[in-house]
């Protein structure tokens, strides 16, 4: 997948190591007190006043109990941190339930980041029907991104599917222009499939209204960061060039 020009990171966390994250919570389940009553609203309040104030600009959507170790999950957008009830410390990594080897993290920020498929705005994305298209994905792609092309040559070769895409040109200076030049073409798919697929030179035309704004606002709004991201139309994401969970969802939903 292809990220913007910025750092990494939107609170300038990265994953800890596998090894440091284990050591962290072994100390932790050692040293937290016996499992306390249920917590109140008001101490998840204090959790994340206590936070914001010690991490300025840090912005805090809600914090509620992990259900492990006594732990606190503090959710900002689509990103998870973990901390305790008095909020001394901050645990920045990826849970994995020993017994299960289920990622309980990685459970939760899908379930953050579904989308209501019902909900997207589809008049702004480029509209394709393979066979009966039955099934649905959308994609938000970027004209100047290799994953996307990437993504779309496993894409071309779907069937039964609706396909729709959504130009999201964040990557580079011309990705808007080149959103506008496919956006302003007699044929929005054709001209989109023979440039990602084959490279074809854009049409020089970019004379039409072009909800690029929109699009934008469409992209940021979803707190995507990154593309190409395919959106199935059970909400789940899947992020960078997947195609083979792409088809595994599709196979899911038949």
């Amino acid at each position: 997948m292809i990220k913007p020009n910025t750092a990494i990171g939107s609170h300038g966390f990265g994953r800890a190591p596998a090894l440091l994250l284990g050591l962290l919570l072994c100390l932790l389940s050692l040293t937290l007190p016996a499992p306390l009553q249920a917590q109140t609203q008001s101490q998840e309040t204090t959790i994340k006043r206590e936070l914001e104030a010690r991490f300025p600009g840090m912005k805090i959507d809600r914090v509620m109990k992990a259900g492990f170790l006594g732990l606190y999950e503090v959710q900002m957008g689509q990103e998870i941190v973990y901390t305790d009830e008095r909020a001394s410390y901050l645990i920045n990594g990826e849970v994995i339930d020993a017994r299960s080897r289920r990622n309980l993290t990685q459970d939760r920020i899908d379930k953050l980041s579904e989308v209501r498929f019902d909900s997207l705005p589809l008049e702004l994305a480029i509209k394709q029907v393979r066979g009966n298209g039955k099934r649905q994905i959308a994609v938000f792609s970027d004209p100047n991104c290799p994953y996307c092309k990437q993504l779309d040559q496993g894409i071309a070769k779907l069937d039964d599917v609706t396909i729709y895409t959504f130009l999201y040109p964040i990557l580079a200076k011309d990705s808007p222009d080149k959103a506008r030049a496919i956006w302003c073409a007699p044929d929005r798919a054709r001209t989109y499939n023979e440039w990602m697929l084959s490279g074809k030179r854009l049409p020089a035309n970019t004379d039409c209204d072009v909800p690029l704004q929109r699009m934008l606002e469409l992209g940021r709004n979803l707190g995507i960061k990154s593309v190409p991201v395919t959106v199935m139309s059970n909400g789940q994401r899947v992020v960078g060039s997947r195609i083979e969970e792409v088809q595994r969802l599709l196979a899911a939903s038949r």
